[in-house]
């Protein structure tokens, strides 16, 4: 199989395509996919930057308040394509588990990084004030992760849909049928909330 166009959408669509044809062959064999088997995977080579297709400008490739593999350094790459951030997540049967990362924790790191793409210290100050701030001062070098535990169970309990491992699971349209919700408010709880609703003019 091949595919064509842009990258982004092409990868999105034959990974898809790829689950999709592993279930046909599932439904036509019966033992294609194993259903008593674990397979987790660690992801870690995450790109820092990408190139924007139509533009060709530098982007941010997923976080940009992660650290770079080497630090700052790393940016004094000429390729900046092949600058990697130090951040992982963990796959198990294909779904996204954990993810995490070491967080970016030197000033100048942070500033390079968003000068990369296009931005100014000062937007970094305006946009991210507080940290800029913080980051005058020293953090530690720290990181962490994150893990889906409602989707493990998914995975545990072989269900299809990860609303069937929730408490409380919300409707296909976001609502919550336990709790009637949303609902409609009325003036008293506005005014409660001090919260004003103006027509559009």
């Amino acid at each position: 199989f091949f595919g064509a166009g842009e990258k982004d959408v092409v990868l999105s669509y034959m990974g898809k395509f790829r689950i999709h044809l592993a279930n046909l062959i599932q439904e036509l064999t019966g033992n294609f996919i194993p259903k008593d088997v674990l397979a987790l995977s660690w992801i870690t080579d995450f790109p820092f930057f990408e190139e924007n297709e139509i533009t060709g400008k530098l982007d941010f490739g997923h976080n940009p308040f992660s650290m770079p593999k080497g630090g700052i350094s790393a940016f004094d790459n000429p390729n900046k394509l092949e600058v990697m951030s130090v951040q992982y997540d963990l796959a198990c049967n294909g779904f996204e588990i954990l993810s995490g990362s070491i967080r970016n924790h030197d000033v100048d790191a942070l500033v390079k990084a968003f000068e990369m793409v296009g931005r100014t210290e000062e937007e970094v100050k305006q946009k991210f004030g507080a940290m800029y701030e913080a980051f005058q001062y020293g953090a530690p070098p720290h990181g962490g992760f994150a893990i889906g535990m409602d989707r493990f169970m998914m995975i545990l309990k072989d269900e299809e849909n990860i609303r069937e491992v929730y408490a409380f699971p919300k409707s296909g349209k976001a609502q919550d049928l336990m709790m009637n919700a949303p609902a409609v408010i009325d003036v008293e709880q506005l005014d409660e909330l001090h919260i004003e609703v103006k027509d559009e003019d």
